[in-house]
């Protein structure tokens, strides 16, 4: 979509807005923002945002990959190539899958170890296929086993793999190094961006030009908004909408984010991992809650934390029962301009929430809880019953006693929410393009807690919500959903597999989950096709 960004709040929305924006204003958060302050965040967090704050710019530091990626993809049409997979986790994922989507573009994206969805992907078109390999650090362990995988892949079908992967880096890390010693193609991106905001770097605009999207409009729409971005001014959209979602008191600290026809498809899963990435820690923080439209439990009944956020093709102000709260927001505009709007918004949430929105010490700790379970002997932990096809398993405190059924073993954990506070978060550690229908279980928990749902497609999610979950208030209620593989498969170079990883990413993830005292009921899954349908059903 084009035209101007808007951004309207309404309620106590609109209450914190004219609360807190002039205190912004006076403080010049905006203009010191844009300037790169590293000390916006406080004493603990400035070494941290030094080198996180160059984004501010990309709007002009990243015009020059326009062209170079332009020439890139007709080198690589010319050799027919033109199947496009992104292997990347969160940020590096979520931001071409919303750019490629909004461009009416195909981007395959590999954000998963799960070894069915994996294997799915490298029987795909692999003779006109090019890879971009997206990994900041060098070291993401999904990325690296996914692009082990397709140079295995590549060789099997006698191709060479330096004529069919990109790989896109900060300079100097351990894959930079590598894959030029291999002969890759290799662009690097801005090393003082984090990931979460690096969708204007190489790693949002590199595969999605490669796909064929416009990646210079996107720059030019993010550039026309900068300006009142940068400004010291209450008409500041991102201070507004920073305000808007962090600024309420009580804090609400739960965002229903809907899209209204915005023209944005996905819009809301790039926003959700930046904001829960970025606010979700020290015991606060913001959960974004992602609802496919404002017919969602939580749009129409809204709970008293709850601020609806709507995106929206223009402001008109929504229908009567999405106002029930008396609090919402809209928020109106182009892609590249709502991605610098965005990123600005939680920043300047940070600022107000007073944590450091560039760090994620809890995805960490999940990283390490995985990486030791797999280097180990693999989790044997006993399940507390079996029903049927599916183990059961009860972390994070005795709650899990007398039952013998997934479907006592569900209400037993229901019984653990707050109910004026709590949300249920469901991970699903399956093959998502088999078993799309597990998603719905987010609506129908709704109903049946009246209380915020969140559902996250495992690994994906850790790298999301996953801090706000271990991070954020302990206020939450856990679903882990994980199920054996049809077909495992090896991970080249590697003495594990991908159904080894991708089982301890569950078994770390809910590990670090129990030690933070949150109630975590585990379902796995010895047969998907049976069992899911009995999840389904328990859960409904």
């Amino acid at each position: 979509m084009s035209g101007p960004v808007e951004v309207v709040a309404k309620g106590s929305a609109g209450v914190a807005v004219d609360r807190v924006v002039p205190t912004l204003v006076e403080e010049r958060f905006a203009s010191r923002l844009f300037a790169q302050d590293a000390s916006l965040w406080g004493p603990e967090a400035e070494s941290e945002a030094a080198i996180r704050l160059s984004w501010v710019q990309l709007h002009h530091g990243s015009r020059p990959l326009v062209e170079e990626v332009a020439v890139l993809r007709r080198e690589l049409v010319d050799e027919g190539l033109d199947h496009v997979v992104l292997c990347g986790m969160g940020g590096s994922s979520l931001a071409p899958e919303v750019i490629c989507a909004t461009s009416g573009v195909e981007l395959t994206v590999l954000d998963s170890s799960d070894p069915d969805q994996v294997r799915t992907a490298l029987g795909d078109r692999i003779e006109r296929t090019v890879v971009v390999v997206s990994s900041k650090s060098g070291s993401t362990v999904e990325t690296d086993a996914q692009r082990r995988a397709y140079v295995a892949a590549f060789e099997a079908a006698g191709i060479d793999p330096a004529r069919r992967l990109v790989v896109v880096t900060d300079p100097g890390s351990p894959l930079d190094k590598e894959s030029r010693d291999a002969g890759y193609r290799v662009v690097n991106a801005d090393p003082h961006v984090g990931g979460r905001y690096s969708a204007l770097t190489a790693f949002g605009l590199v595969p999605s030009g490669l796909a064929g999207a416009d990646i210079g409009t996107l720059l030019d729409d993010a550039a026309s908004l900068a300006g009142d971005l940068s400004t010291d001014s209450e008409q500041n959209p991102g201070l507004r909408l920073g305000a808007a979602v962090a600024g309420t008191e009580p804090l609400r600290d739960k965002l229903v984010i809907a899209d209204e026809g915005s023209g944005l498809p996905g819009f809301p899963d790039w926003a959700e991992q930046l904001i829960a990435e970025s606010t979700g820690k020290s015991g606060t923080g913001l959960l974004p809650v992602v609802v496919a439209d404002s017919t969602a439990p939580e749009a129409t009944l809204p709970p008293h934390d709850v601020t609806n956020v709507h995106l929206v093709a223009g402001t008109a102000e929504p229908a009567g029962a999405l106002l029930a709260d008396g609090s919402y927001v809209l928020v109106a505009g182009p892609l590249g301009a709502q991605l610098l709007l965005w990123e600005v918004a939680t920043a300047t949430a940070g600022r107000i929430l007073g944590i450091n929105p560039f760090d994620q010490p809890d995805v960490e700790s999940a990283k390490v809880a995985a990486r030791e379970m797999l280097e180990g002997p693999p989790d044997s932990t006993e399940p507390d019953f079996v029903d049927g096809p599916v183990e059961v398993r009860g972390l994070g405190g005795d709650w899990l006693h007398g039952v013998d059924t997934v479907g006592a073993a569900v209400e037993a954990l229901l019984r653990q929410i707050d109910p004026e506070r709590g949300y249920v978060a469901v991970m699903a550690y399956v093959n998502r393009l088999e078993h799309p229908e597990l998603a719905d279980v987010r609506s129908r928990l709704a109903v049946r807690t009246m209380r915020p749902v969140t559902f996250g497609w495992g690994p994906r999610f850790l790298h999301s919500t996953g801090q706000f979950h271990k991070g954020g208030p302990a206020d939450g209620v856990y679903v882990q959903v994980s199920a054996d593989p049809e077909q495992d498969l090896p991970v080249p170079g590697k003495d594990y597999s991908f159904g080894r990883l991708i089982a301890a990413q569950a078994a770390g993830d809910a590990q670090v989950l129990a030690d933070h005292a949150r109630p975590v009921l585990r379902l796995h899954l010895t047969d998907p096709e049976a069992a899911i349908p009995l999840v389904i059903g328990a859960l409904g």
